[in-house]
């Protein structure tokens, strides 16, 4: 299957830059260029891509707008937003997700990177750079007040295996490496990330991270438990 991508950002040489090395992948192909949030949000409209790669900055309806608008709409449900953004802080990791967004890059990731980034959202996994992963964590710890009730409360209906799984979704595994980590195969560590979101009512992968952390299911100290990958 060739996943089909959009590409937003107001720099034309990056979305150039960004259409060669997405045309020169086998399994993928540009549909189209937004040069600002606005325009995102309507060839997301027009085309339905896959992943919408998108920046944050941008004139008029900026990144994070725009990601919103698209997650939120029901007739948009199919498409992923990956923002790819020089801003890594905590502030605009916890804000794009919280729009929406299925995963988050920083500019500087190479070609190969990026292209299996593209893959794994469209998969409708999620995916957060190291760098955005210890920022999101950040945010949340130093403002427990973000951590709703209805988290917790949701929580209890998850079992021990799920809660385990949700654990090391935050910790950003991926399926296969849970599985191994579990050993389970990666069929049963999929079905267990699924009834979690199902119970949780979260929209994706990337609103588990979240809640995960709002609910303070994860700390730091689990973290940097994490094996080296």
């Amino acid at each position: 299957m060739t996943i089909r991508v959009l590409l937003a950002d107001d720099q034309a040489l990056l979305r150039g830059t960004f259409r060669m090395l997405f045309d020169s992948a086998e399994d993928m192909e540009t549909v189209g260029e937004a040069s600002d949030g606005r325009e995102a949000v309507e060839l997301a409209d027009a085309l339905r891509p896959d992943v919408v790669l998108m920046d944050i900055r941008m004139p008029e309806t900026d990144g994070l707008a725009a990601t919103r608008v698209i997650s939120e709409s029901e007739d948009l449900a199919g498409v992923k937003v990956l923002i790819l953004t020089t801003f890594e802080d905590d502030e605009h990791v916890a804000e794009a997700l919280r729009a929406g967004a299925s995963g988050f890059l920083g500019k500087g990731v190479r070609p190969e990177v990026l292209l299996d980034a593209v893959r794994t959202v469209a998969a409708g996994e999620a995916l957060l750079s190291p760098m955005a992963t210890r920022a999101l964590i950040s945010r949340f710890l130093a403002q427990p007040e973000l951590c709703p009730a209805v988290v917790q409360e949701r929580l209890e209906y998850l079992t021990p295996r799920e809660r385990d799984v949700m654990c090391l979704v935050a910790l950003g595994l991926s399926n296969e490496e849970i599985a191994e980590k579990l050993f389970v195969s990666p069929l049963t560590a999929k079905t267990h990330v699924n009834r979690a979101m199902t119970k949780l009512a979260a929209r994706d992968r990337a609103q588990l991270v979240v809640m995960a952390y709002q609910s303070g299911l994860v700390s730091p100290a689990v973290e940097a438990s994490r094996p080296e990958r």
